[in-house]
């Protein structure tokens, strides 16, 4: 007769199992606690993959968080949009990472349509190191850790760019995590130099789509 001590006890393999039985029964309880990672794992996959497919042709939008630029988040007080050496600029490494996304970029044969930037100059620079060219320059773009005083009309102009584009090519929008998160949160934060992609549906209320998510080299 089972008593409510027999409950409180952690289940147990039966002893008289032999070692392969044990041993396929341990397999079995692996795998299945394994299959959930693996169904997000290619998930993941499945959306990176149709991220480069939307930017090999025309329409999509390409948002990519600046490559590493280590320092206080905000910038230092007193930070200029004007003066470089007062902002968070990209380390070593993350100029050597906006080389390699460029140099991946080239290889999967992105069609590049229009490139536009933040202000701050990380983001200037990472476009520039990824071999896209000289960028133009869009407050809609803008940091918004810094928090302008018009900071809503910023994310209705950058939206208002993501809803409207039709090619050709990719639209190729170099801003930051915080901004990325707010057009597009769904997504995540790609993390530095990692691209969210989108795509306009005018169906949807915010006028686009999340395709995919490819990770920072």
């Amino acid at each position: 007769m089972m008593t409510k001590d027999d409950f409180s006890r952690p289940l147990a393999m039966p002893r008289k199992l032999g070692s392969a039985t044990r041993r396929a029964v341990v397999a079995a309880m692996m795998s299945a606690a394994a299959w959930p990672l693996a169904a997000v794992w290619a998930q993941e996959a499945a959306g990176t993959e149709a991220a480069w497919a939307a930017l090999a042709g025309d329409g999509a939008v390409a948002l990519v968080r600046h490559a590493k630029a280590p320092g206080p988040s905000p910038d230092p007080p007193g930070a200029s949009l004007a003066d470089c050496a007062t902002q968070r600029n990209l380390s070593a490494e993350g100029r050597a990472q906006a080389a390699k996304l460029g140099a991946l970029w080239r290889a999967k044969r992105v069609k590049i349509g229009k490139v536009v930037a933040s202000p701050w100059c990380r983001t200037i620079q990472t476009a520039r190191l990824m071999g896209l060219g000289e960028p133009e320059v869009n407050h809609a773009l803008y940091n918004l850790l810094a928090d302008p005083p018009d900071r809503d009309a910023k994310i209705a102009a950058l939206t208002k760019m993501m809803r409207e584009w039709r090619g050709p090519g990719t639209l190729v929008l170099v801003t930051h995590g915080v901004t990325i998160r707010r057009v597009a949160p769904g997504a995540g934060d790609p993390g530095e130099a990692g691209v969210v992609v989108v795509k306009p549906d005018l169906v949807l209320a915010r006028g686009y789509v999340i395709v995919g998510t490819i990770p920072p080299p």
